[in-house]
């Protein structure tokens, strides 16, 4: 089911009514493990097509109640293999063929993050951060909520069951406008802007891959302006689809976490990950940066090694959170890409620092100059770091980078470097000074200057949705 689709719409009407037709827990509970069974279902043709999903729940949920009442190491670590080696055959990794794969088409949307939710709850349960029994029905809301299911953001199982069906909910006049604000929002980030970038992109791509050559600047022109487009497109798309979820759940009484605060503000690569798509970052950070950097540390306790040890520790973590995103080779590359530039990162502040001092570096990083140069180099890393998710084939891929060569890849990457630091500079130096007339800020304010913006959202998403005759698909429901 798109959430673009009118379907979507009267599903989630439907399920809004329901939910809010009575305050008693059990029904809203019900209420929702129907809604997250229908959603699922819409996915299907046949339902053997949802028996391997089925059977991944299973052994997940059999692995927590097991640790429930065996709470050994060993045992942890056979639950998180076990479920580890039945994701990877799911999701048919290509370096992984030869484990072979089930002769029927099946559903495979949403095992990513219910192997989040499932790793997760395995670790509190045995820490005892997470001391209740869960039990199946609140396993599988939890597990399948349909609002997460295709492309996050990712909840801890703590979160969740304070809002899981709770009578205290009220939907007042206030939390529904908020809600409409933010969905149309996210629809306008979806719909329009992420959609007019994926038609750009889609326009350059096949003549950036094409096999006859290209005079060289525009080669290089193609590549900065489809890397810069394609960007565009995965935020707007990305971003507006968490604006949508978060919107739905208020109505739904379901407080989900953020998952981006302004990226491309940051100054480093390692604050644009604890910008973007942060749920995501926030769970490798607990589940498996803090607990290498505890067993590296046990390993070379030498306080002088310490920040090289964070230093591997990074790189590990970029590199694994890089290669969950597909199931090719290029995407090992981008996993070592993203690690690269967390570990020079890094680096470059444990040598500055250590040159410095912490009160001499952080003066230097507050220099004008300094800021903008680092934004533009993060982005610009970034922005050309994800080649590899639209180039996912390795032969195309090899192709791509050996047409470009050193020069290609330099080229843009200073162009897009340059073109970003200037456009904050602006944003942030200039923009500030220019005023908005008093009576323009008390009508945009008002009631009816509200509902007038999102009326024109609205229409606005009606017109672009014509002319492009359909919305793109959700882009990380692939990942």
């Amino acid at each position: 089911m798109s959430l673009t689709s009118p379907l979507f719409f009267a599903f989630l009407a439907a399920v809004v009514v329901a939910y809010n037709i009575s305050a008693s827990v059990p029904y809203r509970r019900t209420v929702l493990g129907l809604a997250n069974a229908f959603f699922i279902g819409s996915y299907l043709t046949d339902i053997i097509q949802a028996l391997p999903l089925l059977g991944f729940l299973l052994l997940g949920y059999v692995c927590v109640r097991v640790l429930e009442v065996w709470k050994a190491a060993v045992a942890l670590g056979l639950g998180v293999l076990s479920v580890l080696v039945c994701y990877v055959f799911l999701k048919r990794f290509s370096f992984f063929e030869d484990l072979g794969h089930l002769p029927f088409p099946y559903l495979m949307i949403g095992l990513s993050y219910i192997l989040f939710r499932i790793l997760h709850m395995m670790v509190d349960v045995r820490s005892g951060d997470l001391s209740e029994r869960i039990g199946p029905l609140a396993f599988f809301r939890y597990t399948c909520n349909f609002l997460c299911f295709v492309s996050g953001p990712i909840q801890r199982y703590q979160d969740f069951r304070a809002t899981d069906g709770v009578a205290a909910f009220d939907l007042d006049s206030a939390k529904v406008y908020d809600a409409f604000a933010r969905i149309i929002t996210g629809y306008v980030k979806f719909v329009i802007v992420a959609a007019t970038a994926e038609y750009g992109f889609s326009f350059l791509k096949p003549q950036l891959l094409q096999a006859a050559d290209l005079p060289v600047l525009k080669l290089y022109g193609l590549y900065a302006a489809a890397a810069s487009l394609y960007t565009v497109y995965l935020y707007y798309n990305f971003s507006g689809y968490m604006d949508i979820v978060i919107g739905s759940g208020i109505l739904l009484g379901q407080e989900l976490p953020e998952n981006f605060d302004r990226p491309f503000s940051a100054r480093t690569f390692l604050e644009f990950w604890q910008r973007w798509h942060m749920t995501l970052s926030q769970w490798f950070k607990f589940y498996l940066f803090n607990p290498l950097v505890m067993l590296l540390m046990s390993w070379f306790p030498a306080p002088a090694l310490t920040a090289y040890l964070g230093v591997l520790a990074f790189f590990v973590t970029f590199l694994v959170m890089g290669v969950w995103h597909g199931t090719t080779a290029v995407f090992v590359i981008y996993g070592l890409l993203m690690g690269a530039g967390a570990s020079v990162n890094k680096l470059w502040q444990v040598a500055w620092t250590g040159r410095l001092g912490k009160k001499r570096y952080r003066a230097l990083t507050d220099r004008t100059a300094y800021i903008y140069f680092s934004r533009g180099i993060t982005i610009a890393y970034f922005v050309l770091a994800l080649t590899c998710l639209w180039v996912p084939e390795l032969s195309d891929f090899d192709r791509l980078i050996g047409r470009l060569g050193l020069t290609g890849i330099l080229g843009p990457f200073l162009a897009i470097g340059g073109a970003f630091a200037l456009f904050w500079f602006v944003t942030d130096r200039i923009v500030p000074h220019l005023t908005t007339p008093t009576f323009l800020l008390s009508i945009r304010d008002s009631l009816i200057g509200r509902n007038l913006s999102l009326a024109s959202k609205m229409m606005a998403i009606v017109v672009i949705t014509t002319l492009l005759h359909k919305s793109p698909d959700f882009v990380y429901k692939a990942f």
